[in-house]
């Protein structure tokens, strides 16, 4: 039997994952702050509290009889930070907290340490598909913060010969999805009209069940694995198309129209909005088939299934508010 910890178990994906990792009969260790709400866990899950992940946290005790390390709990990426410094904030968690979470696990003797990491690591997109073989380009603090990470692992591994396999994904969606996703969806439930009618650039998304089946396939495979794969829904869309599905799935009228896109951007820019534009025009996918080859696995559903999974969820929380 697999025994799991799972660092940020009470988020968007450490509480899907610790669903299904009960359902496979693993024994499941969730780390989660003092102040979270255990209710929100499955009922299973062994927890244990850490008041806060950085260089000085005492992992010990929590990594006692503990196979397989996932490491999901990060400073995760905000469109507006407003810390001083950044990349300093997003080092201390990000870099210095899973570099003392790694050292320990390979000092206990842990067999694989499964770090989640982030397409950023690559950039923020260019005209062909990015692949393991890319060199890192990181552009934003969030993104550097997993690059030096990743680096640090790979050197722990190589000195402890502790496992150490990373995924980077694009923009995860699903159930319990918050941020951007979210606000989008309720764009589209609400009809607002949309520019975005001729774009056609292509963009790589992983919806929640997908990723949680490739890191239980990373859990579960015997062989060696790594040091790192992309995974995607392997369905890459235009945010025109993207609208359209999300308006099928919430069974709402996709309202876009076209609109010269020099405009959008020279709007944008005016506004200190041109970061988020660029992610809403440009293109950035990946090609997963590093995962497919080594691991055999490939997306469990398809992206029609994980929107309508997603509006499922949206219709029946929007309702409990009522």
């Amino acid at each position: 039997m697999n025994t799991v910890l799972v660092t940020g178990a009470n988020g968007f994906i450490g509480r899907a994952l610790c669903t299904r990792s009960l359902a496979a009969g693993w024994h499941v260790r969730g780390i989660i702050r003092p102040d979270s709400h255990i209710v929100r866990l499955p009922k299973g899950v062994e927890t244990f509290k850490i008041e806060s992940i950085g260089p000085d946290t005492e992992w010990s005790t929590a990594l006692k009889s503990i196979d397989t390390v996932v490491h999901l709990a990060a400073r995760v990426h905000m469109m507006n930070d407003s810390a001083a410094d950044p990349l300093e904030e997003y080092r201390k968690v990000n870099v210095a907290g899973t570099e003392k979470l790694a050292k320990t696990a390979a000092n206990a003797g842990i067999r694989r340490f499964i770090f989640m990491s982030s397409v950023k690591v690559n950039g923020e997109g260019k005209p062909s598909s990015y692949t393991e073989t890319d060199s890192p380009s990181p552009t934003d603090p969030y993104g550097v913060s997993k690059w030096e990470a990743e680096q640090i692992l790979n050197d722990i591994a190589a000195q402890t010969g502790m496992e150490v396999v990373t995924l980077r994904a694009p923009l995860v969606y699903g159930p319990n999805v918050k941020a951007n996703f979210l606000n989008l969806i309720k764009i589209v439930q609400h009809g607002i009209p949309l520019p975005v009618g001729n774009i056609n650039n292509r963009r790589s998304f992983i919806y929640l069940g997908n990723l949680i089946y490739a890191i239980v396939a990373c859990v579960q495979y015997t062989g060696t694995l790594g040091p790192t794969y992309l995974i995607s829904d392997g369905e890459d869309v235009s945010t025109t198309d993207l609208i359209k599905r999300i308006a099928h799935a919430l069974e709402r009228p996709a309202r876009v129209f076209p609109f010269p896109s020099f405009l959008l951007r020279l709007a944008a820019k005016i506004l200190g909005k041109g970061t988020a534009i660029d992610r809403l025009l440009d293109s950035h996918t990946i090609n997963m088939s590093k995962i497919q080859h080594e691991l055999k696995w490939k997306p469990l559903y398809s992206m029609e299934q994980g929107l309508k999974e997603t509006a499922r969820w949206y219709k029946q929380s929007m309702l409990s508010l009522n």
